[in-house]
């Protein structure tokens, strides 16, 4: 059973970072853990506030977070929770997980969410091979939906990429990428990050690069240029050594960072700096 106390914060960064993606609304029990992921489930039990959140990850360097929807009663919550306080963005569309849910009601009001000023992306978005919650062809619809959608309101795109690398980048040249594509949770290997650089696409990395069989992510790390990496949590999921089974949140995002800038053979504060600049390009100010 996972452990459902918090882990001890890492020694501070030296310089300022953000997370790129998380889940705030599931951290602090605002909605179920729709997969009954026992870390989740952990971290709900913690009773975290979104202040408490913030306020633990500056404490570490992290100064800034992107919670992300996966439907559309997440999409508003995440809104609502980005305007209300200063230093988090949204992003907002339904996970390909539920691309059964996405109607064209249901995009319209994405749509219109997306066009608010504090939600900064459309995402998570794109196709998951793992799971069969959905159809192929609902999720194929609905991620090109959402594509259009980023394209139209000027967000970047967030991707959700599960064991289908090749139809993500195949919709994405037949749509034709928006401006600014994010692969949230880098999960190819060397050869996927060499085809997202050549496109110009941002690869976001997670808790697993710091796992012991995850040498694929450590190799596609050192492919990535600086120039188009981002780090994340996706907490309360995915959360990195030495802390796998408990819940994940933005403040270990040091622990993944300087896990990359060894991969990377620089400074953890230089790829603070470069990611700072990466998440501006992508996500705008703060």
């Amino acid at each position: 059973m996972s452990d459902v106390s918090l882990p001890a914060p890492p020694e501070p960064l030296a310089a300022p970072v953000f997370d790129s993606h998380c889940h705030l609304d599931i951290m602090v029990g605002e909605r179920p853990a729709s997969s009954g992921d026992p870390v989740a489930l952990a971290a709900q039990a913690a009773a975290a506030s979104v202040r408490g959140i913030l306020d633990d990850a500056r404490a570490v360097g992290v100064t800034g977070l992107v919670t992300i929807g996966y439907d559309l009663p997440s999409s508003r919550w995440g809104a609502e929770v980005a305007a209300a306080h200063d230093h988090v963005h949204a992003g907002v569309a339904v996970h390909p997980n539920e691309a059964h849910a996405a109607t064209p009601e249901t995009l319209a009001e994405i749509e219109a969410l997306a066009r608010r000023p504090e939600v900064r992306a459309v995402g998570e978005t794109g196709l998951d091979y793992f799971r069969d919650w959905a159809s192929r062809d609902d999720q194929h619809a609905s991620f090109r939906a959402h594509v259009e959608i980023a394209k139209r309101t000027g967000k970047a795109l967030v991707i959700h990429d599960r064991d289908a690398h090749d139809d993500v980048l195949k919709v994405l040249a037949e749509e034709g990428p928006p401006p600014v594509v994010v692969f949230h949770s880098f999960s190819g290997d060397a050869e996927l990050a060499r085809r997202c650089a050549e496109a110009g696409y941002f690869m976001s990395f997670s808790g697993p690069v710091t796992y012991k069989n995850a040498g694929h992510l450590r190799a596609a790390a050192q492919v990535a240029p600086v120039e188009l990496m981002l780090v994340e949590t996706d907490a309360p999921y995915l959360p990195p050594v030495p802390h796998r089974g408990r819940p994940n949140a933005p403040y270990l995002i040091p622990l993944t960072l300087r896990c990359l800038a060894e991969v990377k053979g620089v400074r953890p504060e230089e790829l603070c700096e470069a990611i700072s600049t990466n998440g501006m390009a992508v996500f705008g100010q703060w």
